[in-house]
């Protein structure tokens, strides 16, 4: 019997790469991180996001027994970083395990604490993240690595839109003054060219620390006075004194504009993004 042909299949067969056991288990710190892990990922992965509720606070967030066990079993975990789930730092600590891949989004393009943390509304860094996903997802499947490759291509093409619309947007509002109850629109604020105001009270409300008497009244002043063309509000935080400064600002007619931490359910981040734009957009008319 000629045993060549057998060894031949069976040395091929040990040189293709093996596929996973079933989807890769992702677990998404917040649900954006976990839209665009399922569209690089396709029908390959299984992605759980634990923020995910548009009528929850962020920052109020305290992880369950079910979040620790679908970390400890998740093959690839993705969060934030710099202090903006710092939940996940310790359950990850809590739940060690052998060969799970962890990618800091915030890191992958030289944030640091201190800096926002709402990194997600650079495009570069949601960028950076589906390029450091893809790679991630190949290295844990590689049979299934084409199909990565090539549903990551097709998200940095779908990016393209929100960069085009940035650059609209910016040949007509650079150098406006603009302002913000935290600093969730910080990162856009910067690629619109936008100059901000009242930093201090934007980081106290964010840090849930009260701001100083003299920061609101700053920021009362910019409102009546209109130094300010635009007032950006966290549409899912409630605080006292950034809902004064909202209803303050309609009063005195200064445009406002409510943007999320969280992805809108039913959308897309790729919509998600156009569609604050475009509120930005209608809100400060030629």
């Amino acid at each position: 019997m000629n045993k060549l042909p057998a060894l031949a299949a069976l040395a091929a067969l040990l040189s293709t790469p093996a596929a996973a056991a079933g989807p890769i288990a992702i677990v998404a710190a917040e649900n954006f991180y976990g839209d665009v892990a399922r569209q690089i990922g396709g029908a390959d992965v299984a992605v759980k996001s634990i923020l995910s509720n548009p009528d929850q606070d962020p920052h109020l967030f305290e992880a369950s027994a079910s979040v620790g066990r679908a970390v400890s079993a998740a093959r690839i975990v993705v969060y934030s970083g710099i202090d903006y789930d710092p939940w996940m730092e310790k359950l990850l600590g809590a739940a060690r395990g052998s060969g799970r891949k962890t990618i800091v989004v915030a890191e992958l393009t030289g944030h640091k604490a201190g800096d926002n943390p709402h990194v997600w509304y650079d495009q570069a860094t949601i960028l950076a993240y589906a390029q450091a996903l893809a790679e991630a997802l190949a290295a844990t499947d590689p049979a299934h690595q084409a199909g990565y490759r090539q549903r990551l291509a097709t998200f940095q093409d779908s990016i393209k839109p929100i960069q085009a619309r940035i650059a609209v947007l910016k040949a007509r509002l650079a150098g406006m003054p603009a302002t913000a109850t935290e600093p969730i629109f910080g990162y856009m604020f910067d690629a619109l060219g936008m100059q901000v105001r009242n930093m201090p009270f934007q980081m106290a409300v964010m840090n849930g620390t009260e701001p100083s008497a003299s920061d609101i009244a700053a920021f009362e002043n910019d409102l009546r006075t209109h130094q300010v063309k635009l007032l950006i509000y966290n549409a899912q935080a409630s605080d006292p004194t950034a809902e004064r400064m909202e209803k303050l600002a309609r009063a005195s007619h200064v445009a406002v504009v409510g943007a999320t931490e969280t992805e809108p359910p039913g959308k897309q981040y790729q919509a998600w993004m156009l569609g604050e734009l475009d509120a930005v957009d209608r809100a400060l008319p030629e």
